[in-house]
């Protein structure tokens, strides 16, 4: 999982290369940004959540499983049949039930297509996945199969994701190709809830689910989100759901609203809630100095990130507690930066408290607590001057 964050680090930056190249602008900062702080977000989490898949299954396998099923070259086959052919209805579902669709939406709200989109995953969509492929275990297929079966499954989805790869030929007929999953993540009306599947595109024929890529497609939502907040990326449409069930009377209209389609959402409800929740300031643009800032922070919480998952098992429980906590508040921060909000300095000053938490946890001597009070002594004295510099340095002219 480790090495995994500089390889497909290093895959993104070769799909920006080649699209510099040929003239394309493929990438936007602030969308690749966001796809990417999502991404992290994920791949952070996973470090709690796949042990906790494994002994699930395990715990299914040997308490439920119909069949005892060991390992074999055919049975890999089949296994990896199964497990795309199960993403399938989870996919499809998940675009066609509310409660599933409120974890899937994140992936789809970007308005690029790029590698970067990939890595836009929810913890929340990793739980209804594992709910979905936990009938493989029943089967009979043990929790180490699955688990290296998924790993496998989940790395070919990666390379779909881009727009400078063309048609593949007989591999169309086959394969879930580029081509066809740059219509499933259209906002065009033709491409709508189209190729749902992850590696074999033949489940979406057998189900009338397919269609072809023909005009240039427009990517997003068919409401375009139209932010960079991370918190309100995850979150929005959770709350949508909410607060339509409370416009709501009814068993039947409110059993709609969670497990019916998306068009249950009443679609005055975003608006009323983005006025409310989000505070965005537009009268500055992005500065140069702004996107400078978000890049040297996503670069520090993805070498981070890197070491966290490297050294994982070296490292205390309350300080795996503490990196989680800070590296989910950079991301915070970034998005908060980028929607140019102005409480993104209370974030800083929370990062640097668990911070210094957790080295003096690992490292309890007294010159680090006086290394943190001198630190922290201008936040106590010049508070006001140095948030309004503070803002001045990320936002650019007068705050």
């Amino acid at each position: 999982m480790a090495w995994a964050v500089p390889l497909f680090l290093g895959l993104m930056g070769i799909e920006y290369l080649v699209a510099r190249k040929t003239g394309k602008n493929y990438f936007g900062f602030s969308s690749s940004v966001s796809n990417i702080n999502i991404g992290i977000a994920e791949r952070l989490l996973d470090t709690f959540t796949v042990g906790i898949f494994y002994f699930i299954y395990d715990y299914l396998q040997h308490h439920f499983g119909v069949f005892n099923i060991r390992s074999g070259v055919l049975l890999w086959v089949a296994l990896l049949i199964l497990t795309d052919f199960i993403w399938y209805w989870y996919h499809r579902l998940a675009h066609e039930v509310n409660l599933l669709w409120a974890a899937h939406v994140v992936h789809h709200q970007s308005e690029d297509f790029n590698y970067t989109v990939s890595a836009r995953i929810t913890v929340f969509q990793a739980f209804f996945r594992m709910c979905f492929w936990s009938v493989l275990p029943v089967i009979g297929f043990p929790a180490a199969m699955i688990i290296s079966v998924q790993l496998v499954h989940g790395i070919y989805p990666f390379f779909i994701h881009t727009r400078t790869i063309g048609r593949l030929g007989i591999l169309e007929y086959i394969f879930v190709t580029p081509s066809h999953h740059r219509v499933h993540h259209a906002s065009n009306d033709k491409y709508l809830d189209k190729n749902y599947g992850d590696v074999f595109i033949i489940w979406d024929k057998l189900f009338g689910t397919f269609a072809a890529e023909e005009e240039e497609p427009e990517y997003g939502l068919t409401k375009p989100l139209d932010s960079h907040s991370f918190l309100w990326q995850h979150f929005h449409f959770i709350l949508e759901i909410f607060y339509t069930l409370k416009q709501t009377k009814g068993f039947r209209a409110r059993w709609k609203v969670v497990f019916g389609r998306p068009d249950h959402i009443n679609p005055d409800i975003r608006p009323k809630l983005e006025e409310r929740f989000l505070f965005r300031n537009t009268t500055v643009g992005a500065s140069r100095k702004l996107q400078q800032y978000v890049v040297w922070q996503m670069g520090a919480i993805l070498l981070l990130l890197f070491l966290f998952l490297l050294f994982e098992n070296y490292v205390p429980a309350f300080a795996q507690v503490c990196v989680t906590l800070v590296i989910l508040l950079t991301l915070v921060n970034s998005g908060a930066i980028m929607e140019q909000r102005r409480w993104v300095f209370y974030l800083e000053y929370a990062r640097l408290v668990i911070t210094f938490t957790a080295l003096f946890y690992i490292w309890p001597h007294p010159l680090l607590l006086l290394l943190f009070a001198i630190v922290q002594l201008p936040f106590y004295l010049y508070r006001s001057s140095i948030e309004k510099r503070y803002l001045q340095l990320v936002y650019g002219g007068k705050r």
